[in-house]
C-alpha cells in the first residue's frame, strides 16, 4: 500500500515538473491579432461600442463576437483600418452606437464646480484631478474625450471642447475611394 502511494506521488511529481517546464517553454504571450486591433482603436475607453473598454472590444472583434463598425470615436477611418487588417469588407459606422464627432477634451467650469468628485469617479483614464469639496480640473494631455464625466455632474459644469488641428496632431485622412477604382 505504501509502495503504491510512493509510486503515485512520484508520478504526480514528475507530471507536475513536466507541465511546469512545458508552461514556461511553450508560453504564448497572447493573441497578436488582438494587439493589432487594439492598436487601431482610439483608446478612449468610452464604452460606446457596448464593451467596457478598447481591449475588451478588440478581444470581441478577434473572437467574432463583435463587428468592426461599433466605435464612434475611431470613426470611419478606424473601421477602414480594421477592415484592412482583418481582410473584411468595409461597413459604415453603426449609428446605433453613436456618431463620429471631432476629437474633444473635457473642460470644467471651475467657478461652477462644487467638488462632488462624481466626474473623477466616472473618468476611465484618471484625467480629472481634485479633492472633495474642492475645484476639479482636467489634465488635457490625459483626457480621451470619452464624455463619461458629463452625465454624473450635478451642476453641468463640464463641456466638451474640440481639439484644434495643429502640426503635431494633424494626420492624413484615410482615402474614401480605394486606389484603382473609379468614383
Amino acid at each position: 500500500m505504501i509502495a503504491a502511494i510512493v509510486v503515485l506521488s512520484a508520478l504526480a511529481g514528475i507530471s507536475g515538473l513536466l507541465l511546469g517546464f512545458a508552461a514556461v517553454r511553450f508560453k504564448v504571450e497572447g493573441d497578436p491579432i488582438v494587439d493589432k486591433i487594439d492598436a487601431i482603436l482610439p483608446q478612449t475607453q468610452c464604452g460606446q461600442c457596448g464593451f467596457p473598454g478598447c481591449r475588451p472590444y478588440a478581444n470581441a472583434i478577434a473572437d467574432g463576437d463583435a463587428d468592426i463598425n461599433q466605435c464612434p470615436p475611431g470613426g470611419d477611418e478606424g473601421v477602414r483600418k480594421l477592415a484592412d487588417l482583418l481582410g473584411r469588407d468595409y461597413k459604415p459606422l453603426n449609428e446605433e452606437h453613436g456618431v463620429e464627432k471631432p476629437k474633444c477634451v473635457a473642460v470644467i467650469d471651475e467657478q461652477t464646480c462644487i467638488g462632488c468628485t462624481l466626474c473623477i469617479q466616472a473618468c476611465p483614464v484618471d484625467a480629472i484631478v481634485g479633492a472633495a469639496k474642492q475645484m476639479h480640473t482636467v489634465v488635457e494631455a490625459e483626457c480621451t474625450g470619452c464624455e463619461l464625466c458629463i452625465a454624473p455632474c450635478p451642476v453641468d459644469c463640464i463641456t466638451m471642447s474640440p481639439i484644434p488641428e495643429t502640426v503635431q496632431n494633424w494626420k492624413w485622412k484615410y482615402p474614401t475611394i480605394p486606389i484603382g477604382k473609379a468614383a
